[in-house]
């Protein structure tokens, strides 16, 4: 949890909404199932009402770890560029994984369907819902 401390204190500047769905917008395809069904259940989980504020400052910096150019490795790179995201967004998830409810995974896979369309991979949603 020391660990998460730090990521939420140096990313939560980060992060911004708008940023977020730019970067998703524009780099789903690229980053791929996993991560991009990762980052929108955090979203999603940070939206909600019932989320406490703790819960809320670890999805800023988990997401705003996300959206940041000057992560751990370059997002440019396909695949290899988003390795470290997926695992702190898993890392995020896994934190608040109480607060992600069926209405959060709902809003996250209509969301998937936008850009993913038939090449949505089921079986890598069952995996990212199977750590919360």
């Amino acid at each position: 949890m020391n660990n998460m401390k730090k990521i939420i204190a140096k990313y939560k500047d980060k992060f911004s909404e708008v940023k977020l769905w730019n970067k998703l917008t524009n780099y789903a395809k690229a980053a791929g199932t996993k991560t991009v069904y990762s980052a929108l259940l955090l979203y999603y989980a940070y939206k909600r009402s019932d989320t406490p504020a703790w819960a809320k400052r670890v999805v800023i910096g988990t997401l705003g770890y996300f959206i940041s150019p000057l992560d751990m490795l370059p997002d440019l790179t396909p695949f290899i560029g988003y390795t470290d995201d997926i695992g702190m967004l898993s890392l995020g998830l896994v934190t608040i994984a109480a607060y992600v409810n069926d209405e959060v995974k709902e809003n996250a896979r209509k969301h998937l369907n936008k850009w993913f369309g038939d090449d949505l991979d089921e079986d890598d949603l069952k995996e990212v819902d199977e750590q919360l």
